[in-house]
């Protein structure tokens, strides 16, 4: 019998439609749980004393739509900043990460101080790596300084950095030593090895948590606004001084979430696929 002609039997048109409605009785019950938990949630939150005094605070509409375009265009430097930290992150974290495998005692001054940064960075918080980089070297008055934006991207860069080296380097470690083994057996040197048999698969192993440290960063961007740069948040900061009103924070809160909302579902879908993988799926 071929393909085309295949007819379930009844028991499987049975088991089918059974899946059918339980399919639409989990939405049906999640749809209205989710209703309820939302109502009651709305309820407390609205019926609160105090809840008129925070509406007007922080949720004028008339305030969000006159800070809403300042905001989106200091939206606009957080996301030019997001990209050329997330890249320079990114680089940086592998190359140390490289660094920090690298086998023979020539190599332990290498390890040691490849070490050190990420303990180091890993340790600090970001804030202070901000301070230091963007009020203490500008004071130092040194000839072709870059502009405090540059200097406050790069204390992201190198924060993250940090954390991203350790992710690639769990990766790279991963790999099983056979097929380093492998690789050397067929006459690839230890650059050659790395590159097309080792990172390849370190990489896509470790591909959900970078991904992870990248949502992470694109929150942190925001801190830039404290070394002076107008960005979302340093102009939500100047439209709440002019109309002592939160709300335009509330705005670029907003306007965050939704820039993460693609790279959350990218991240979620990788994440998927990588555990799908794993279990043979």
């Amino acid at each position: 019998m071929s393909a085309t002609s295949y007819v379930p039997s009844p028991a499987q048109r049975a088991r089918e439609e059974y899946r059918r409605r339980q399919t639409v009785l989990s939405v049906l019950i999640a749809a209205a749980s989710t209703a309820a938990v939302g109502t009651l949630l709305a309820f407390a939150v609205t019926g609160a004393p105090g809840w008129d005094r925070v509406r007007a605070s922080f949720f004028d509409p008339q305030i969000a739509r006159d800070a809403l375009p300042a905001v989106l265009t200091g939206l606009w430097l957080n996301l030019r900043l997001l990209v050329c930290c997330a890249i320079g992150a990114l680089l940086l974290g592998l190359v140390i990460a490289v660094l920090r495998t690298l086998r023979g005692p020539v190599f332990f001054p290498i390890r040691a101080l490849a070490t050190s940064y990420t303990y180091a960075f890993r340790g600090l918080p970001l804030i202070i790596v901000l301070y230091l980089l963007t009020l203490g070297v500008p004071g130092l008055r040194l000839q072709g300084m870059p502009p405090v934006l540059v200097l406050g991207g790069l204390a992201l860069v190198l924060t993250y950095s940090g954390y991203l080296a350790e992710v690639f380097r769990a990766g790279i470690e991963s790999v099983h030593p056979s097929q380093l083994a492998a690789a050397r057996s067929l006459g690839l040197t230890y650059r050659q090895t790395m590159r097309h048999v080792v990172l390849p698969q370190a990489v896509r192993r470790v591909a959900p948590p970078l991904l992870n440290d990248v949502v992470a960063l694109q929150k942190d961007v925001g801190l830039v606004s404290l070394a002076g740069p107008i960005d979302a948040v340093r102009a939500a900061q100047i439209a709440t001084a002019q109309s002592f009103n939160y709300t335009p924070y509330i705005v670029a809160g907003v306007l965050f979430v939704l820039l993460a909302i693609p790279l959350i579902a990218v991240t979620d879908r990788v994440t998927l696929r990588a555990a799908r993988r794993q279990s043979g799926g």
